[in-house]
């Protein structure tokens, strides 16, 4: 369960619970919008759905014997609450998906699919938004206490909303604290009063302080609170009760356990008591091997469709050793990053191997630093040198290059909020921008440097995660073509740029991704003033109303036409530049059914429950 508002820039959450802002993956890409993706099988026997993106039946009615092993990459497990700051990413995230089950889940396209098996919402009033959820009867963690309303007052309690935290979610008192590190912090305000209900009940109602684009990925999984309850030294009932009478006093001994008592050291596991699940799989008791794996297993209080097979194994193995892993049968699906080298590694394989090409909602985009001290901001270069950058970078080369040979329809992207294969890209592109930025013009370029009345050479530092081959090509490719026009383009890679220069201002130019899911409103959390993940300081009225407008609508029409606005300003002011959306691949055991890539941050384990031997 979460809410709108928010600081975070890491990965999922649980289950299909996004912190609704854009998102950072170990990777260092983050997330906007929704997609449409498709997917194509290109060797081995396998084929892509070409069907709904939502789960579909695949004739599932008991668990084999047997494993499937996958990578997410080299982190290890690190704790079972994902919701906290220390254990927010994208390696914890995805081991939490199959262990919580929630109201809804995103589907291969970004689509938002309903969890019948789980409950259902129902909105009962626009004005104010109100949505009653009923839990099945059936949904019960693994250790048979079933999910109540109890579990989804913690999850609120845990945003620290304004009787948890006086001043701090409201932001009236900059000395406040937050009691609980829930990498959602303030979020809670979103709602009024939280969840209502009695306790223990399967029934609850939400009332949000304004209408919310984004309500149905609000809600969905929850952590035990009787696991909380009882290590804290409260009666599980006493803890709801005390949430819904704002007892914060009571309520605050839950913090301790809830910020640290799910927190474990590699290879140690507590009583599978304390960590219980309400999803496919659970853990393993003796599961976890210190720096190697983590061991799911099929979860038999699980009411849902059951697991395909008995075990999912998660191996801890990094992006340079997926591929021969994969040969040498020490896992069985793999998604690694798309490059040329990578497809071509798993294409040699043959056909023992099935590898997949999809869309993905992930971009990569070039963003100016707009603080005053830049030479790119309004009090410096401004407009003109925005744009006279803008005219020398080579976008379609870079395309060319570096992307289509991974996916041969590729284009240069020319949004942020639309994806070039949605049906409202065109529509939206057409009202926003010119394309003149599409081919490199030096002679413009020259010109509007001249116009910016700044000195040339004009050093420009691209700042980046370091070890990143594609991206030094990227700069590469930018120096090269820039320097005719008067810049002189600076590799200013960093293996900590992501928590230093980026957020310190420290770069003339920065190159990153967004990536991530079906959210809305997520978007203003990057372009709006003063917003956490707005890190080059840029500010415009006409984006900010617009963003008001899109966020408190549930006219999809409203929206459409604010997005229109703000792909418009963002191009006129040059927030920044889009280049491409990143293509994907992965490469899984021709035996192995059911393997659906998505174009979501989710990752390809999103049905791993489905995964079926031969």
């Amino acid at each position: 369960m979460k809410f709108r508002r928010t600081t975070a820039a890491l990965g999922l959450v649980l289950s299909g619970a996004l912190v609704l802002g854009a998102c950072t993956s170990g990777d260092a890409e983050e997330a906007t919008e929704t997609s449409s993706a498709a997917t194509t099988a290109t060797s081995g026997s396998g084929e892509a759905t070409a069907t709904s993106g939502c789960l579909q039946d695949a004739g599932i009615t008991e668990t084999a014997a047997g494993e499937v092993k996958y990578t997410v990459g080299p982190n290890e497990w690190s704790g079972y609450n994902s919701t906290t700051a220390a254990n927010y990413s994208t390696y914890n995230s995805v081991i939490a998906a199959k262990m919580f089950s929630g109201f809804t889940y995103f589907g291969t396209d970004g689509s938002i699919c309903d969890d019948t098996a789980f409950g259902s919402y129902e909105v009962t009033s626009e004005d104010p938004l109100t949505i009653q959820y009923t839990i099945s009867d059936d949904a019960v963690w693994s250790d048979g206490t079933p999910v109540t309303i109890n579990d989804y007052l913690l999850d609120w309690a845990a945003q620290n909303p304004e009787f948890i935290a006086p001043g701090y979610a409201s932001g009236e008192d900059p000395d406040a604290a937050a009691v609980f590190n829930h990498v959602s912090n303030t979020a809670a305000a979103d709602i009024l009063d939280g969840p209502q209900g009695e306790v223990g009940s399967k029934t609850f109602t939400v009332t949000y302080d304004a209408p919310n684009p984004d309500y149905k990925i609000i809600i969905t999984s929850a952590l035990p609170a009787h696991v909380v309850a009882k290590n804290s030294g409260l009666e599980p009932d006493e803890l709801a009760q005390a949430i819904l009478d704002k007892d914060a006093d009571t309520v605050k001994k839950a913090a301790d356990f809830w910020n640290e008592g799910w927190n474990f050291n590699p290879g140690e596991l507590p009583d599978a008591s304390e960590i219980p699940s309400s999803g496919p799989y659970k853990v393993k008791d003796g599961g976890w091997v210190a720096g190697n794996s983590l061991t799911l297993e099929a979860n038999d209080q699980y009411w849902g469709a059951p697991a395909a097979t008995e075990n999912l194994i998660f191996r801890f193995i990094d992006q340079a050793g997926m591929v021969q892993a994969l040969q040498n049968g020490d896992v069985n699906v793999i998604e690694p990053q798309a490059t040329v080298d990578t497809l071509g590694q798993l294409q040699a394989i043959g056909d023992s191997v099935t590898v997949s090409e999809y869309s993905t909602l992930t971009w990569e985009h070039l963003d100016f630093n707009f603080r005053d001290s830049n030479v790119f901001s309004d009090a410096q270069g401004g407009i003109e040198l925005r744009q006279a950058l803008a005219y020398c970078i080579p976008r379609q080369t870079i395309v060319d290059t570096l992307i289509k040979p991974i996916s041969s329809d590729s284009v240069v992207m020319n949004a942020r909020e639309v994806f070039p294969f949605q049906d409202n890209y065109d529509e939206v592109v057409a009202a926003a921008y010119g394309g003149e930025y599409d081919q490199v013009d030096i002679a413009k370029s020259k010109e509007l440097v001249e116009a910016s009345g700044i000195e040339t050479p004009i050093d420009v530092r691209i700042g980046y995660a370091s070890g990143n081959q594609r991206r030094t090509d990227e700069v590469s490719a930018i120096a090269a073509s820039c320097k005719d026009a008067g810049f002189n383009v600076i590799d200013s890679n960093s293996a900590d740029f992501f928590s230093k220069e980026l957020v310190n201002g420290d770069y003339e130019l920065a190159l990153f991704a967004w990536a991530g899911s079906g959210q809305i409103t997520s978007g203003q959390n990057i372009y709006a003033s003063n917003m956490p993940q707005n890190y080059g300081e840029y500010s415009n009225e006409t984006v900010d109303a617009a963003w008001e407008t899109l966020a408190s609508s549930l006219d999809p029409a409203v929206q459409l036409e604010q997005v229109k606005v703000i792909e418009k300003e963002l191009w006129d002011t040059l927030f920044g530049i889009p280049v491409f959306a990143h293509p994907g691949i992965a490469g899984y055991d021709s035996g192995i059914k059911n393997v659906r890539p998505t174009s979501t941050q989710d990752g390809i384990s999103w049905n791993a429950s489905q995964w079926q031997l031969s």
